[in-house]
């Protein structure tokens, strides 16, 4: 699903948004093929919804409308038999861990930067090489997303 980069557009867009609106601090992340790994910290909720929610309901709202309209074969693949949706694009309870430390926080940082690395996916040659991805910030200083907050701030 994530394969194409209109895909991880939308999630850089709505990060972007969850940032400006003051919802969340974006402090690593890396979009790969076929999922997302997130270090964040939630502020406030988005209206009613918790940050977290609005992500998740707000992607999966693009890429149904994309897929409608341009790749309605492709929309079968995430079909779901289940009273409230018709399709599903993220997995149902994620997995959340707590950051409650800096080693903890920049063993998860290491091993999402590594992700686009591992031989499964050589997506890269090195963690700042693979664009959809935190790595160059901490790497360079360099934020081509315009939303990211160094772990140092918050740790």
């Amino acid at each position: 699903m994530l394969k194409q980069d209109d895909y991880k557009t939308v999630i850089i867009d709505c990060l972007r948004f969850l940032v400006e609106k003051e919802k969340v601090i974006i402090y690593g992340f890396v979009i790969m093929p076929n999922h997302v790994h997130i270090l964040w910290e939630l502020k406030n909720l988005n209206g009613k919804e918790k940050p977290h929610s609005s992500f998740l309901k707000y992607t999966a709202h693009q890429f149904l409308k994309d897929l409608e309209t341009n790749h309605p074969k492709v929309l079968a693949v995430f079909e779901v038999n289940q009273k409230e949706r018709k399709h599903q694009f993220w997995q149902r309870d994620p997995l959340a861990i707590e950051m409650y430390n800096r080693t903890i926080f920049q063993q998860k940082l290491e091993y999402i930067h590594l992700n686009p690395l591992q031989e499964k996916w050589s997506l890269a040659n090195k963690p700042e090489d693979y664009y959809w991805s935190s790595a160059l910030y901490y790497e360079t200083g360099i934020d081509h997303f315009g939303f990211l907050t160094h772990y140092h701030d918050r740790f």
